[in-house]
């Protein structure tokens, strides 16, 4: 397989849609999770500007595993329920996070990370695991953020049942 990575142009909303094609051309044709959450992993890490950590939690019980990831080394479990990935698991609703240190409950994998944003992934009805992505930025994920990570989210999941 031959991937080639294009520089995102147009404002934000434009360069999602962007990154989305990029995505699906990525994953087509496989659905192996590991492969996928590795490939999309690295693609969203190196696309978009000011994080610190992108990845994959997946449910495993009450918990969560860490997956496929790029960035410094990640908490290996999270509990349901617990810091901005378990709240985003246990509610099954995006959580955008402008400020972790005022996040109530917020687990601290990496010192630096300063913002942070969490989509669930839902097959079948099922939160499978989540998309993680943290930045040093405060404030750095915003509605524009939400939107485009939940397709590309919505991508993998797809990709998965392909």
């Amino acid at each position: 397989m031959s991937f080639e990575s294009t520089e995102l142009t147009g404002d934000r909303a434009e360069q999602y849609r962007q990154l989305r094609k990029q995505a699906e051309s990525l994953l087509a044709g496989e659905t192996d999770r590991v492969a996928n959450s590795a490939n999309l992993a690295a693609l969203i890490f190196h696309a978009l500007p000011d994080l610190n950590w992108a990845g994959f939690y997946f449910t495993q019980g009450s918990e969560l595993v860490v997956g496929p990831f790029q960035g410094k080394p990640a908490c290996v479990r999270i509990a349901w329920g617990r810091g901005v990935c378990g709240t985003a698991a246990a509610t099954g609703e995006t959580q955008v996070v402008p400020d972790v240190h005022a996040f109530p409950g917020h687990i601290a994998c990496d010192a630096d990370s300063r913002s942070e944003i969490v989509i669930p992934l839902r097959r079948g009805g099922e939160v499978v695991g989540v998309l993680d992505l943290d930045s040093p930025k405060p404030g750095r994920f915003d509605e524009v953020d939400r939107a485009g990570l939940e397709g590309l989210a919505a991508v993998f999941v797809a990709s998965l049942s392909a």
